[in-house]
């Protein structure tokens, strides 16, 4: 049902899509105008430039509308507004020339409802790269309101914007505070107060990490049948191994209890370790993934802390015979590192500081999402008229929607 006063128009009633040009790598310069390629679509500053005089159906400005017919699928594939700077457009893009009666913002709202219609017909060599036929965006069609509604359209979801705008810009400075206080506070270069408001004092001892945690080997089910786990790169912890074939059955492993720690021996330095969590306490692991119990003195949350820094990696590749391709870290090696360790009173206060921004950056991301989440709904309904702008309320289905 189309609202009273709209129209129903094909993309390519609205506008034309002009194709960029396929640059050949001998005309690549160094000075020029950037060459915008797909991946200067997902935020890559890394440009190829013309030198040469561009056509004017080439030339790409800030602020216009893009459309990606070939990429990957939530990414860069689709309706894109560019942001960069003036320059000249690579082939699989297209340019969005509008007709006129047309918001320019409305219309790049809409282009985004087409990209995921289009999106469920593409097709390609892989499940997210895919690529479409101009006809299969020219041919959709879209409930076109009055060039005055698309305005108050494009306003409502630019308040939105730059909502979700503020809140990416927050999120973005609380990630950078923390990492500067992780960099103070486990280095010793800030010193927080103790219980009766005293600053911590004393000098950081180096402590071997066998003093915080020791090796477990409980004797565990053959491959066949074990519920294995495996360790996330990059600290994204413990989970349970997807397995899509059967292991042997010759193959020994140990059960795993929860709140062990559990690191893999191959990418250790890849921030491939974690905590056992409840829900997998008795599952399995290999000695490629070894885990330990910690020991008394030692904050749990404080040595996480600790070992999921950058700084730590890079101060022990030698481990890894080397460098990271190597990278296999055997428990006497790592057990034996040694770090500087403050009483377990302040490790604990320097863990519950850490985590309060934590909790902080935790929260702003839900908001993030939130804010998303809502505007995705709110555009459905204002891209199809079940909600308008101008004081009249569309019906549908025997019911009303303000």
């Amino acid at each position: 049902m189309v609202p009273e006063g709209w129209t129903t128009q094909s993309v390519g009633d609205l506008c034309n899509l002009v194709n960029g040009n396929g640059f050949k790598s001998s005309e690549w310069s160094k000075e020029g105008l950037p060459i915008i390629r797909i991946q200067n679509l997902n935020g890559s500053s890394d440009f190829n430039y013309f030198s040469g005089i561009p056509k004017k159906s080439w030339v790409v400005n800030k602020g216009d509308i893009l459309f990606a017919w070939a990429g990957t699928k939530g990414v860069s594939f689709g309706a894109k507004l560019w942001n960069g700077p003036k320059g000249v457009l690579n082939q699989h893009i297209f340019r969005v020339e509008a007709k006129s009666g047309l918001d320019l913002h409305w219309l790049y709202l809409a282009l985004l409802k087409v990209t995921q219609k289009v999106e469920e017909k593409a097709h390609g060599f892989k499940s997210t790269l895919v690529h479409v036929q101009k006809s299969d965006i020219t041919e959709q069609v879209l409930p076109v309101p009055p060039l005055s509604e698309q305005k108050k359209i494009a306003q409502i979801l630019a308040t939105w914007d730059k909502s979700i705008s503020k809140t990416e810009q927050l999120l973005d400075n609380s990630r950078l505070q923390k990492k500067a206080l992780v960099q103070q506070l486990l280095t010793g270069k800030k010193r927080l107060l103790d219980e009766n408001g005293v600053q911590f004092s004393g000098e950081w001892k180096p402590t071997t990490i066998s003093s915080f945690l020791r090796e477990s080997r409980i004797a565990g089910s053959s491959g066949d049948v074990a519920k294995k786990l495996t360790v996330k790169l990059y600290g994204n912890g413990v989970v349970a191994k997807d397995e899509k074939r059967a292991g042997s059955g010759s193959t020994k492993y140990y059960r795993r209890k929860a709140g062990q720690f559990v690191y893999s021996k191959l990418d250790f330095l890849n921030g491939a370790f974690g905590l056992v969590p409840n829900c997998l306490d008795g599952y399995e692991s290999t000695l490629d993934l070894p885990a330990f119990d910690f020991l008394d003195g030692v904050s749990v949350e404080w040595f996480i802390y600790f070992v999921s820094r950058e700084e730590f990696y890079a101060a022990n590749l030698g481990l890894a015979n080397g460098g990271r391709k190597a990278r296999r870290v055997n428990p006497k090696d790592f057990l034996a590192i040694k770090i500087p360790t403050p009483s377990l009173e302040e490790q604990q206060k320097i863990a519950a500081v850490i985590s309060l921004a934590d909790q902080e950056i935790t929260i702003l991301k839900r908001n993030l999402y939130a804010l998303k989440w809502e505007k995705k709904a709110l555009l459905q309904k204002l891209l199809t008229g079940k909600i308008r702008v101008n004081g009249v309320t569309q019906k549908t289905q025997g019911k009303s929607e303000a």
